[in-house]
């Protein structure tokens, strides 16, 4: 591989031609610098990919650029000493389709202080059905956890439960000892999120109150919608129990009050895990290779693409259609 050889690439446009992407031959030199180059053999499809490669929504912070927010692969190239050529790496989030070039290509160049080398426990495949959706739901329980969750405070709520990060954080919370009660506006799905590891399916009248406190029935839990089910929630959540809030699907609104965290002690969890510190990213990633490894990763697995498929992915996904996890498989 020079400099010069071309490979494929999904990339996103925004100029006096308008917003367009697709398939283009691009060369190493057309890339982001960075330490690491990687023979890409994995990405994933995310609702920000689709927001991102149709402009529905304001990702990318400059153009052009290489879509895709995750990737995996192996080295090819490095001058960065802690890694070596074929070693098995990954990266998610870190600016990646948003202010460097991605993972929808056939080869990426990466920022050494982002790569993380393949856990033990992993194939380059499970890391990018994990992918950004896994480590984010991972990193939603390290911050419960470090808050003092247990199961003993009671069932898990996760919102969006058909969803990417909802249908992972349905089987790593199982994985990790507590009851979920998965809550989805789809019955159809109902066999699939028992599947997975939810001890209980909630139609979304579960968190349909508006009073500002209800009777506590949950733990906590991982909310991927916002608005008044966020809202809801909280209003339901036990005595110190932590909500962790991770996705605007419904409304970027949070219709609340104070009450629950002055009379009950509930703590509101934000989790970014786009710029995660290195040190907890290690640690999740740790965690999704070991102990809180999801057991049904081929079944949250529903759909798998390659590049030319992205666009058709990406309508689905925007229009509510898409449940589980998309992967994207290079070449």
């Amino acid at each position: 591989m020079t400099l010069s050889t071309p490979f494929n690439a999904f990339r996103i446009h925004n100029d006096a031609a308008g917003y367009r992407s697709g398939i283009e031959a691009l060369t190493l030199d057309a890339l982001n610098p960075g330490e690491v180059v990687i023979k890409t053999a994995y990405s994933s499809v995310n609702y920000k990919d689709a927001l991102a490669g149709t402009g529905e929504g304001k990702i990318l912070r400059k153009f052009p650029l290489v879509g895709g927010i995750d990737v995996a692969g192996h080295v090819v190239a490095s001058t960065d000493p802690a890694f070596r050529e074929g070693d098995a790496v990954l990266v998610t989030g870190c600016g990646l389709s948003e202010t460097r070039d991605g993972g929808y290509a056939e080869y990426a160049r990466l920022e050494a202080k982002w790569v993380i080398l393949l856990p033990a426990g992993l194939s380059l495949r499970e890391s990018m059905i994990l992918g950004t959706a896994g480590f984010t739901a991972a990193l939603a329980l390290f911050r419960m956890r470090e808050n003092r969750q247990t199961p003993d405070l009671g069932p898990l709520a996760v919102t969006g439960a058909t969803g990417g990060v909802g249908s992972l954080a349905v089987d790593i919370f199982s994985r990790a000892g507590f009851d979920v009660h998965a809550i989805s506006g789809k019955p159809e799905n109902t066999d699939y999120l028992k599947a997975i590891g939810a001890r209980e399916v909630l139609g979304r009248d579960a968190l349909a109150t508006a009073r500002p406190m209800e009777t506590a029935r949950f733990g906590g839990g991982l909310d991927n919608v916002g608005g008044p089910m966020l809202a809801s929630l909280l209003a339901q959540t036990v005595p110190y129990g932590n909500v962790a809030t991770a996705g605007l699907a419904a409304s970027a609104d949070l219709p609340t009050t104070v009450m629950p965290f002055i009379i009950r002690g509930v703590s509101l969890l934000g989790v970014a895990s786009a710029g995660t510190a290195r040190d907890i990213r290690d640690a999740v990633w740790q965690h999704l290779a070991s102990d809180w490894k999801p057991a049904h990763l081929d079944t949250i697995c529903t759909r798998e693409t390659t590049l030319d498929g992205l666009p058709d992915v990406f309508r689905t996904m925007l229009a509510g259609g898409s449940f589980g996890r998309t992967l994207l498989r290079m070449g």
